[in-house]
């Protein structure tokens, strides 16, 4: 199957309503027999009164994923030949001190679909499943000709500035991009701990019903559509929002973490490619603009485009962060043909355009 042959799909999006998921519906919504949105509209989300999403072609069903009762109705109203599942907690500093609700959304909202599915006549073809960058870690490191993995970065080293993690041999260090299949995930966080489990429980039950299984594991994504209002949405919405008001953007650490961050649209060509092309039997790809990037070096683009004020390094940090996320993509292009297509410049002036 290719991209262009999704004409007979029935696609089910969990967590439709939000950012990633409206997009990639209004992509899909031409091009399948269906496309169905659940989402609960959490007000930390969408506000205290949140709307449902109108895309044509899209039927939205408002509902929480751990609810055994939404999927039972859900599955005897639609049959889904295919299921995006986006719906999660993201926070990663926030699944600190709401572990429970975390794993709750993340871990027991997916198990909770699982059994619903295992009980349908109906199973779907094709699970993908938008995993994080986050499981990694820190990730791999190279010191000198030794590559090795590094360790959270413990509080106290944090708060006496010390901001890359130390490599063995005490020397200058480099971050290496994450590859799934290469490097290990290590999660430093809750959030990605869920993610990772996440991974691991589908990995399990598709293999048990002979479900193929893409996961995706999305860098930092941004564009139009985020959540302005969730502090946990994305630093970027944070960033762009203060540069619009010609507010000061205060860089956490030395402004010198690295990011990978990749353009909404390019997200949901990955998406949209990867329901195309199913695999045999599973996958997991790194999903990113193939690039890092410094914050101090994205916040310059964006007071840049908006004449705000420049940054401010505040040495501030937020614990669970990781001093350095991106990726290689190479694994995607060759078996999607994903080719991310917007460059960092262009991405930021249509997300501040918007705001």
């Amino acid at each position: 199957m290719t991209a262009s042959s999704l004409t007979k799909e029935r696609v089910l999006i969990t967590g439709g309503a939000g950012f990633i998921g409206t997009a990639l519906a209004r992509a899909l919504a031409p091009q399948t027999a269906e496309v169905v949105l659940l989402d609960s509209l959490h007000p930390d989300v969408h506000g205290d009164d949140p709307q449902p999403p109108t895309i044509p072609g899209a039927r939205f069903v408002r509902g929480d994923v751990t609810s055994p009762q939404v999927w039972q109705q859900l599955l005897k109203e639609c049959s889904p030949t295919t299921i995006v599942h986006l719906a999660a907690e993201t926070g990663t500093g926030l699944s600190f001190s709401q572990a429970t609700r975390h794993a709750h959304v993340n871990v027991v909202g997916t198990t909770t679909m699982l059994d619903a599915l295992f009980r349908s006549t109906d199973r779907p073809r094709h699970i993908v499943i938008a995993s994080s960058r986050a499981v990694y870690g820190e990730g791999q490191w190279k010191s000198g000709d030794q590559t090795y993995y590094a360790e959270p970065r413990a509080h106290e080293d944090l708060a006496n500035s010390q901001w890359d993690p130390p490599s063995p041999d005490g020397g200058p260090t480099v971050a290496l991009p994450s590859q799934a299949g290469r490097t290990e995930p290590r999660p430093t966080n809750i959030y990605a701990a869920t993610k990772l489990a996440q991974e691991h429980v589908l990995t399990a039950w598709t293999a048990a019903t002979g479900t193929a299984l893409s996961v995706l594991r999305l860098q930092n994504v941004y564009g139009p559509g985020q959540s302005l209002i969730n502090s946990y949405t994305g630093i970027l919405a944070l960033f762009s929002r203060l540069a619009v008001s010609h507010e000061q953007i205060d860089l956490y650490e030395d402004g010198c973490a690295l990011r990978d961050f990749v353009y909404v649209g390019d997200v949901i060509q990955a998406l949209v490619r990867a329901l195309g092309s199913p695999p045999k039997r599973r996958r997991v790809l790194d999903i990113g603009s193939g690039t890092a990037s410094t914050l101090a070096s994205v916040a310059e683009i964006m007071v840049a485009q908006e004449n705000a004020p420049s940054p401010i390094v505040s040495g501030q940090f937020r614990e669970g962060d990781v001093r350095a996320a991106s990726c290689d993509v190479t694994a995607a292009k060759r078996e999607i043909g994903y080719e991310p297509a917007w460059t960092l410049e262009a991405g930021l002036a249509e997300l501040l355009s918007w705001v």
